[in-house]
Protein backbone atom coordinates (compact mmCIF):
# COMPACT_ATOMS: atom_id res chain seq x y z
CA UNK A 1 0.00 0.00 0.00
CA UNK A 2 1.18 3.44 -0.94
CA UNK A 3 2.11 5.36 2.15
CA UNK A 4 -0.31 8.70 2.27
CA UNK A 5 0.83 12.11 2.47
CA UNK A 6 0.49 15.67 1.39
CA UNK A 7 3.82 15.10 -0.58
CA UNK A 8 2.98 12.32 -2.22
CA UNK A 9 -0.13 13.60 -3.59
CA UNK A 10 0.92 17.11 -4.68
CA UNK A 11 3.61 15.13 -6.88
CA UNK A 12 0.71 12.55 -7.87
CA UNK A 13 -1.06 15.65 -9.11
CA UNK A 14 1.46 16.85 -11.54
CA UNK A 15 1.30 13.85 -13.40
CA UNK A 16 -2.42 13.90 -13.18
CA UNK A 17 -2.37 17.39 -14.90
CA UNK A 18 -0.14 15.56 -17.21
CA UNK A 19 -2.09 13.34 -18.57
CA UNK A 20 -5.76 14.86 -17.90
CA UNK A 21 -6.09 17.04 -21.35
CA UNK A 22 -5.20 13.64 -23.60
CA UNK A 23 -7.41 10.80 -21.19
CA UNK A 24 -10.74 13.06 -21.67
CA UNK A 25 -10.10 14.31 -25.43
CA UNK A 26 -10.12 10.64 -26.70
CA UNK A 27 -13.66 9.48 -25.08
CA UNK A 28 -14.66 13.22 -26.84
CA UNK A 29 -13.69 12.29 -30.33
CA UNK A 30 -15.17 8.82 -30.39
CA UNK A 31 -18.27 9.62 -27.99
CA UNK A 32 -17.30 7.58 -24.87
CA UNK A 33 -17.42 8.50 -21.73
CA UNK A 34 -14.77 11.19 -20.45
CA UNK A 35 -15.57 10.26 -16.88
CA UNK A 36 -15.73 6.64 -17.37
CA UNK A 37 -12.05 7.21 -19.51
CA UNK A 38 -10.51 8.64 -16.41
CA UNK A 39 -11.99 5.95 -14.15
CA UNK A 40 -10.30 3.29 -16.45
CA UNK A 41 -6.99 5.40 -16.61
CA UNK A 42 -6.59 4.72 -12.91
CA UNK A 43 -7.59 1.61 -12.62
CA UNK A 44 -5.56 0.44 -15.65
CA UNK A 45 -2.58 2.44 -13.89
CA UNK A 46 -2.72 0.08 -10.85
CA UNK A 47 -3.64 -2.93 -12.72
CA UNK A 48 -0.21 -2.11 -14.65
CA UNK A 49 1.88 -1.36 -11.39
CA UNK A 50 0.39 -4.47 -10.06
CA UNK A 51 1.89 -7.02 -13.08
CA UNK A 52 5.14 -4.76 -13.03
CA UNK A 53 6.10 -5.55 -8.87
CA UNK A 54 5.11 -1.54 -8.64
CA UNK A 55 8.91 -0.98 -9.72
CA UNK A 56 7.81 1.36 -12.91
CA UNK A 57 6.84 4.98 -12.93
CA UNK A 58 4.27 4.64 -15.50
CA UNK A 59 0.55 6.04 -15.79
CA UNK A 60 -1.76 4.63 -18.17
CA UNK A 61 -3.97 6.80 -19.98
CA UNK A 62 -6.42 6.69 -23.23
CA UNK A 63 -4.72 5.92 -26.56
CA UNK A 64 -5.10 8.08 -29.54
CA UNK A 65 -4.16 5.23 -31.93
CA UNK A 66 -7.43 3.29 -31.31
CA UNK A 67 -9.52 6.92 -32.36
CA UNK A 68 -10.63 5.64 -36.53
CA UNK A 69 -11.13 2.09 -35.17
CA UNK A 70 -13.23 3.23 -32.66
CA UNK A 71 -14.62 5.64 -34.88
CA UNK A 72 -15.77 3.41 -37.13
CA UNK A 73 -17.25 0.67 -34.58
CA UNK A 74 -19.49 3.39 -32.88
CA UNK A 75 -20.31 5.30 -35.53
CA UNK A 76 -22.23 8.32 -33.02
CA UNK A 77 -24.18 5.94 -31.80
CA UNK A 78 -23.69 5.10 -28.51
CA UNK A 79 -25.58 1.77 -28.65
CA UNK A 80 -22.38 0.42 -30.78
CA UNK A 81 -20.45 1.10 -27.94
CA UNK A 82 -20.88 -2.11 -26.50
CA UNK A 83 -19.65 -3.58 -29.94
CA UNK A 84 -16.30 -1.05 -29.50
CA UNK A 85 -15.93 -2.52 -25.48
CA UNK A 86 -15.98 -6.45 -27.70
CA UNK A 87 -13.01 -5.23 -29.42
CA UNK A 88 -10.56 -3.23 -27.08
CA UNK A 89 -11.22 -6.44 -25.32
CA UNK A 90 -9.90 -8.38 -27.72
CA UNK A 91 -7.03 -5.70 -28.44
CA UNK A 92 -5.94 -6.31 -24.89
CA UNK A 93 -5.60 -9.88 -25.52
CA UNK A 94 -3.10 -9.47 -28.45
CA UNK A 95 -1.18 -7.82 -26.02
CA UNK A 96 -1.19 -10.41 -23.63
CA UNK A 97 -0.17 -12.65 -26.50
CA UNK A 98 3.01 -10.19 -27.38
CA UNK A 99 3.66 -10.50 -23.58
CA UNK A 100 4.17 -14.64 -24.06
CA UNK A 101 6.13 -14.41 -26.99
CA UNK A 102 8.36 -12.38 -25.04
CA UNK A 103 8.74 -14.51 -22.12
CA UNK A 104 9.75 -17.59 -24.50
CA UNK A 105 12.03 -16.06 -26.71
CA UNK A 106 13.84 -13.76 -23.68
CA UNK A 107 14.80 -10.22 -23.33
CA UNK A 108 17.81 -10.62 -24.74
CA UNK A 109 16.51 -11.58 -28.02
CA UNK A 110 14.20 -8.24 -27.72
CA UNK A 111 17.30 -6.21 -26.93
CA UNK A 112 19.84 -7.52 -29.71
CA UNK A 113 16.50 -6.33 -32.36
CA UNK A 114 16.24 -3.03 -30.62
CA UNK A 115 19.73 -1.99 -29.45
CA UNK A 116 20.38 1.68 -28.79
CA UNK A 117 21.00 2.53 -32.31
CA UNK A 118 17.63 1.85 -32.67
CA UNK A 119 16.03 2.63 -29.36
CA UNK A 120 17.82 6.01 -29.11
CA UNK A 121 16.36 7.81 -31.93
CA UNK A 122 13.11 6.44 -31.18
CA UNK A 123 13.12 7.90 -28.05
CA UNK A 124 14.23 11.16 -29.96
CA UNK A 125 11.52 10.90 -32.12
CA UNK A 126 8.72 10.38 -29.87
CA UNK A 127 9.78 13.97 -28.24
CA UNK A 128 9.90 15.80 -31.07
CA UNK A 129 6.42 14.17 -32.79
CA UNK A 130 4.87 15.83 -30.10
CA UNK A 131 6.65 19.42 -30.01
CA UNK A 132 4.28 20.56 -32.69
CA UNK A 133 1.27 19.95 -30.56
CA UNK A 134 3.74 22.12 -27.82
CA UNK A 135 3.89 25.13 -30.19
CA UNK A 136 0.70 24.99 -31.68
CA UNK A 137 -0.67 25.22 -27.99
CA UNK A 138 2.09 27.99 -27.18
CA UNK A 139 1.31 30.14 -29.83
CA UNK A 140 -2.88 29.66 -29.66
CA UNK A 141 -3.24 27.71 -32.47
CA UNK A 142 -5.47 25.58 -30.70
CA UNK A 143 -7.26 28.30 -28.51
CA UNK A 144 -10.55 28.74 -29.82
CA UNK A 145 -11.81 31.37 -27.64
CA UNK A 146 -8.75 33.71 -28.54
CA UNK A 147 -8.26 33.17 -32.59
CA UNK A 148 -5.74 35.47 -34.13
CA UNK A 149 -4.38 36.62 -30.73
CA UNK A 150 -0.87 35.02 -31.21
CA UNK A 151 0.65 37.92 -29.25
CA UNK A 152 -0.95 37.57 -25.93
CA UNK A 153 -0.70 33.74 -26.27
CA UNK A 154 2.65 33.47 -26.63
CA UNK A 155 3.46 35.54 -23.61
CA UNK A 156 1.43 33.50 -21.48
CA UNK A 157 3.01 30.48 -22.83
CA UNK A 158 6.37 32.39 -22.15
CA UNK A 159 5.43 33.03 -18.69
CA UNK A 160 4.76 29.75 -17.75
CA UNK A 161 7.56 28.25 -19.45
CA UNK A 162 9.94 30.81 -17.62
CA UNK A 163 8.74 30.04 -14.08
CA UNK A 164 9.05 26.64 -14.61
CA UNK A 165 12.59 26.61 -15.57
CA UNK A 166 13.03 29.51 -12.54
CA UNK A 167 11.64 26.93 -10.14
CA UNK A 168 14.12 23.79 -11.42
CA UNK A 169 17.22 26.23 -10.95
CA UNK A 170 16.07 26.94 -7.48
CA UNK A 171 18.39 25.52 -4.60
CA UNK A 172 14.68 25.15 -2.72
CA UNK A 173 14.14 21.95 -2.90
CA UNK A 174 9.72 22.28 -3.36
CA UNK A 175 10.02 24.16 -6.26
CA UNK A 176 12.05 21.82 -7.93
CA UNK A 177 9.72 19.05 -7.07
CA UNK A 178 6.61 20.16 -8.48
CA UNK A 179 7.70 22.92 -11.02
CA UNK A 180 4.75 21.81 -13.76
CA UNK A 181 1.75 22.50 -10.93
CA UNK A 182 3.95 26.05 -9.72
CA UNK A 183 3.87 26.84 -13.48
CA UNK A 184 0.82 26.07 -14.58
CA UNK A 185 -0.95 27.64 -11.12
CA UNK A 186 0.95 30.54 -11.97
CA UNK A 187 -0.06 30.59 -15.46
CA UNK A 188 -3.73 30.14 -15.05
CA UNK A 189 -3.42 33.16 -12.42
CA UNK A 190 -1.81 35.27 -14.96
CA UNK A 191 -5.01 34.21 -17.54
CA UNK A 192 -7.18 35.09 -15.14
CA UNK A 193 -6.17 38.51 -14.23
CA UNK A 194 -5.87 38.78 -18.00
CA UNK A 195 -9.74 37.52 -18.55
CA UNK A 196 -10.67 40.51 -16.14
CA UNK A 197 -8.69 43.58 -17.54
CA UNK A 198 -10.63 41.97 -20.91
CA UNK A 199 -7.17 40.77 -22.66
CA UNK A 200 -7.61 37.45 -22.94
CA UNK A 201 -10.63 35.20 -22.67
CA UNK A 202 -11.67 32.40 -20.55
CA UNK A 203 -14.44 30.30 -20.50
CA UNK A 204 -15.81 29.40 -16.89
CA UNK A 205 -19.13 27.93 -18.39
CA UNK A 206 -17.58 23.72 -17.76
CA UNK A 207 -17.27 24.57 -14.25
CA UNK A 208 -20.75 26.25 -13.61
CA UNK A 209 -22.40 23.35 -15.54
CA UNK A 210 -20.37 20.53 -13.94
CA UNK A 211 -22.36 18.86 -10.75
CA UNK A 212 -20.31 18.59 -7.69
CA UNK A 213 -20.38 14.65 -7.81
CA UNK A 214 -21.06 12.11 -10.87
CA UNK A 215 -20.90 8.83 -11.55
CA UNK A 216 -18.71 7.66 -14.17
CA UNK A 217 -21.23 5.56 -16.78
CA UNK A 218 -21.48 4.13 -20.10
CA UNK A 219 -25.01 3.08 -20.90
CA UNK A 220 -24.98 3.29 -16.58
CA UNK A 221 -21.93 2.45 -14.55
CA UNK A 222 -20.82 -0.53 -16.99
CA UNK A 223 -22.22 -1.37 -20.04
CA UNK A 224 -21.88 -4.80 -21.08
CA UNK A 225 -19.36 -5.88 -24.25
CA UNK A 226 -20.44 -7.28 -27.14
CA UNK A 227 -18.10 -9.49 -29.14
CA UNK A 228 -18.53 -9.76 -32.66
CA UNK A 229 -15.94 -11.06 -35.29
CA UNK A 230 -15.96 -7.25 -37.08
CA UNK A 231 -15.50 -5.24 -34.37
CA UNK A 232 -12.56 -7.28 -33.29
CA UNK A 233 -10.79 -7.70 -36.65
CA UNK A 234 -11.31 -3.50 -36.71
CA UNK A 235 -10.04 -2.94 -33.92
CA UNK A 236 -7.58 -5.55 -32.16
CA UNK A 237 -5.24 -5.25 -35.37
CA UNK A 238 -4.61 -2.09 -34.06
CA UNK A 239 -2.39 -3.58 -31.15
CA UNK A 240 0.49 -4.10 -33.78
CA UNK A 241 0.91 -0.70 -34.17
CA UNK A 242 0.87 0.37 -30.36
CA UNK A 243 3.33 -2.65 -29.55
CA UNK A 244 6.19 -0.78 -30.95
CA UNK A 245 5.21 1.81 -29.44
CA UNK A 246 5.17 0.29 -26.28
CA UNK A 247 8.64 -1.17 -26.56
CA UNK A 248 9.39 2.70 -27.28
CA UNK A 249 8.01 4.33 -24.02
CA UNK A 250 8.95 1.71 -21.61
CA UNK A 251 12.85 2.04 -23.02
CA UNK A 252 12.24 5.95 -22.99
CA UNK A 253 11.12 5.73 -19.14
CA UNK A 254 14.07 2.80 -18.84
CA UNK A 255 16.39 5.48 -19.80
CA UNK A 256 14.92 8.20 -17.92
CA UNK A 257 15.19 6.61 -14.73
CA UNK A 258 18.68 4.74 -15.36
CA UNK A 259 16.90 1.78 -14.95
CA UNK A 260 16.62 -1.65 -16.99
CA UNK A 261 12.87 -2.34 -17.35
CA UNK A 262 13.28 -4.67 -19.83
CA UNK A 263 15.22 -7.09 -17.57
CA UNK A 264 13.38 -6.17 -13.82
CA UNK A 265 11.04 -6.52 -13.79
CA UNK A 266 10.70 -7.45 -17.71
CA UNK A 267 9.19 -6.86 -20.80
CA UNK A 268 6.59 -9.48 -20.76
CA UNK A 269 4.97 -7.89 -17.51
CA UNK A 270 5.32 -4.40 -18.72
CA UNK A 271 3.20 -6.14 -21.78
CA UNK A 272 0.71 -7.61 -19.49
CA UNK A 273 -0.16 -5.07 -17.70
CA UNK A 274 -0.68 -2.53 -20.74
CA UNK A 275 -2.87 -5.56 -22.06
CA UNK A 276 -4.83 -6.24 -18.91
CA UNK A 277 -5.47 -2.66 -18.26
CA UNK A 278 -6.92 -2.31 -21.89
CA UNK A 279 -9.12 -5.02 -21.63
CA UNK A 280 -10.24 -3.88 -18.27
CA UNK A 281 -11.06 -0.84 -19.80
CA UNK A 282 -12.97 -2.22 -22.76
CA UNK A 283 -14.94 -4.08 -20.02
CA UNK A 284 -16.34 -1.43 -18.01
CA UNK A 285 -16.58 0.58 -21.00
CA UNK A 286 -13.31 2.97 -21.36
CA UNK A 287 -11.08 3.97 -24.49
CA UNK A 288 -7.88 1.41 -24.96
CA UNK A 289 -4.94 2.47 -22.36
CA UNK A 290 -1.86 3.34 -23.49
CA UNK A 291 1.95 4.34 -21.63
CA UNK A 292 2.05 8.27 -21.76
CA UNK A 293 5.25 9.68 -22.88
CA UNK A 294 3.54 12.94 -20.97
CA UNK A 295 4.20 11.79 -17.64
CA UNK A 296 7.64 10.86 -18.94
CA UNK A 297 8.49 14.45 -19.44
CA UNK A 298 7.41 15.15 -16.09
CA UNK A 299 9.56 12.16 -14.65
CA UNK A 300 12.99 13.58 -16.30
CA UNK A 301 11.72 17.26 -15.74
CA UNK A 302 11.40 16.78 -12.00
CA UNK A 303 14.02 13.96 -11.58
CA UNK A 304 11.61 12.10 -9.15
CA UNK A 305 10.89 8.40 -10.56
CA UNK A 306 8.96 7.23 -7.53
CA UNK A 307 6.08 5.02 -8.69
CA UNK A 308 4.28 5.82 -5.59
CA UNK A 309 3.71 8.99 -6.97
CA UNK A 310 2.09 7.54 -10.34
CA UNK A 311 -0.16 5.70 -8.52
CA UNK A 312 -1.25 8.57 -6.10
CA UNK A 313 -1.80 10.39 -9.79
CA UNK A 314 -4.11 6.66 -10.55
CA UNK A 315 -6.21 7.43 -7.00
CA UNK A 316 -6.84 11.27 -8.27
CA UNK A 317 -8.11 10.05 -11.48
CA UNK A 318 -10.45 7.96 -10.24
CA UNK A 319 -11.19 10.18 -7.48
CA UNK A 320 -11.75 13.17 -10.19
CA UNK A 321 -14.04 10.58 -12.36
CA UNK A 322 -16.64 11.06 -9.32
CA UNK A 323 -15.99 14.99 -8.93
CA UNK A 324 -17.65 16.94 -11.45
CA UNK A 325 -16.10 20.01 -10.34
CA UNK A 326 -13.05 19.67 -10.11
CA UNK A 327 -12.60 17.91 -13.52
CA UNK A 328 -14.14 20.86 -15.07
CA UNK A 329 -11.64 22.83 -13.58
CA UNK A 330 -8.98 21.37 -15.09
CA UNK A 331 -11.07 21.44 -18.46
CA UNK A 332 -10.53 25.39 -18.41
CA UNK A 333 -6.99 25.18 -18.00
CA UNK A 334 -5.79 28.22 -20.70
CA UNK A 335 -4.85 26.79 -24.25
CA UNK A 336 -0.99 28.44 -24.24
CA UNK A 337 -0.25 27.37 -20.14
CA UNK A 338 -0.30 23.81 -21.57
CA UNK A 339 1.20 25.01 -24.47
CA UNK A 340 4.40 26.48 -21.88
CA UNK A 341 4.54 23.21 -20.49
CA UNK A 342 4.25 20.89 -23.01
CA UNK A 343 7.72 22.50 -24.65
CA UNK A 344 9.54 21.46 -21.43
CA UNK A 345 8.16 18.04 -21.10
CA UNK A 346 8.23 16.87 -24.44
CA UNK A 347 11.88 18.86 -25.12
CA UNK A 348 12.52 16.54 -22.08
CA UNK A 349 12.03 13.60 -23.99
CA UNK A 350 13.96 14.15 -26.96
CA UNK A 351 17.03 15.22 -24.87
CA UNK A 352 16.56 11.49 -23.16
CA UNK A 353 17.03 9.82 -26.62
CA UNK A 354 20.17 12.16 -27.14
CA UNK A 355 21.68 10.91 -23.81
CA UNK A 356 20.60 7.58 -24.65
CA UNK A 357 22.98 7.40 -28.24
CA UNK A 358 25.86 9.36 -26.25
CA UNK A 359 25.99 6.92 -22.99
CA UNK A 360 25.67 4.12 -25.70
CA UNK A 361 29.05 5.95 -27.51
CA UNK A 362 27.85 4.23 -30.75
CA UNK A 363 30.19 5.29 -32.97
CA UNK A 364 29.49 8.12 -35.42
CA UNK A 365 32.37 7.38 -37.52
CA UNK A 366 30.00 4.46 -38.72
CA UNK A 367 28.70 4.47 -41.82
CA UNK A 368 25.93 1.73 -41.15
CA UNK A 369 24.53 4.23 -37.67
CA UNK A 370 24.79 7.44 -39.43
CA UNK A 371 22.35 5.20 -42.03
CA UNK A 372 20.06 3.70 -39.22
CA UNK A 373 19.76 7.05 -37.49
CA UNK A 374 19.68 8.76 -40.27
CA UNK A 375 16.41 6.79 -41.62
CA UNK A 376 14.32 6.63 -38.44
CA UNK A 377 15.12 10.26 -37.71
CA UNK A 378 13.55 11.40 -41.58
CA UNK A 379 10.95 8.40 -41.77
CA UNK A 380 9.95 9.00 -38.24
CA UNK A 381 9.49 12.99 -37.74
CA UNK A 382 8.43 12.69 -41.81
CA UNK A 383 5.53 10.41 -41.24
CA UNK A 384 4.45 12.34 -38.05
CA UNK A 385 4.21 15.60 -39.65
CA UNK A 386 2.03 14.38 -42.35
CA UNK A 387 -0.18 12.08 -39.40
CA UNK A 388 0.88 9.00 -40.30
CA UNK A 389 0.97 5.99 -43.09
CA UNK A 390 -2.70 5.76 -44.31
CA UNK A 391 -3.09 1.49 -44.45
CA UNK A 392 -6.62 -0.27 -44.67
CA UNK A 393 -6.65 -2.75 -41.56
CA UNK A 394 -9.93 -4.81 -41.69
CA UNK A 395 -11.70 -2.36 -43.73
CA UNK A 396 -10.83 0.42 -41.54
CA UNK A 397 -8.86 3.44 -42.66
CA UNK A 398 -5.91 3.87 -40.13
CA UNK A 399 -3.15 6.15 -39.73
CA UNK A 400 0.11 4.26 -38.53
CA UNK A 401 2.32 6.75 -36.37
CA UNK A 402 5.33 7.47 -37.70
CA UNK A 403 6.96 5.89 -34.54
CA UNK A 404 6.21 2.87 -35.98
CA UNK A 405 7.77 3.02 -39.39
CA UNK A 406 10.86 4.48 -38.06
CA UNK A 407 11.41 1.42 -35.41
CA UNK A 408 10.37 -0.94 -38.63
CA UNK A 409 13.13 0.75 -40.69
CA UNK A 410 15.29 1.06 -38.05
CA UNK A 411 15.19 -2.90 -36.72
CA UNK A 412 15.47 -4.35 -40.79
CA UNK A 413 18.65 -1.93 -40.93
CA UNK A 414 20.27 -3.23 -37.99
CA UNK A 415 19.86 -6.37 -38.91
CA UNK A 416 20.79 -6.45 -42.56
CA UNK A 417 23.78 -3.88 -42.63
CA UNK A 418 27.15 -5.00 -41.94
CA UNK A 419 28.64 -4.48 -38.56
CA UNK A 420 31.73 -2.59 -39.52
CA UNK A 421 30.97 -0.52 -42.30
CA UNK A 422 33.32 3.14 -42.19
CA UNK A 423 34.08 5.41 -45.14
CA UNK A 424 36.99 7.73 -45.73
CA UNK A 425 35.74 11.34 -45.41
CA UNK A 426 38.63 12.08 -48.21
CA UNK A 427 38.25 9.19 -50.65
CA UNK A 428 35.12 7.81 -50.06
CA UNK A 429 36.47 4.46 -49.58
CA UNK A 430 34.90 2.11 -47.89
CA UNK A 431 37.47 1.26 -44.83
Amino acid sequence: MSKFSVTNCTLGFQHLLAMFGSTVLVPLITGMSPSMALFCAGIGTLIFHLCTKCKVPVFLGSSFAFIPALCTVIGGDAANIPLAQGGIIAAGLVYVVFALIVQIVGVETIKKIFPPIVTGPAIVIIGLSLTGVGIADAIGKNDGLNPGHMLQCSSIAIFTFVVMVICMSMKWKTPRLIPILIGMAAGYLLCVILNVMGVYNMNFEPITQADWLNVPYQNGFMSVPKFTLQAAVIIAPIALVTFLEHLGDITTIGAVVGKDYFKDPGLHRTLMGDGLATAVAGFFGGPPNTTYSENTGVLASTGNYNPVLLRFAAYLAILLAFFGKFGAVLQTIPVPVKGGIEIVLFGMIASVGVRTISEAKIDMTNVRNLTIMGAMLCTGIGFGSIGGLPLVIGGVNVNVSGLFIATVVGVLLNLVMPKDLRVDINTGDNK
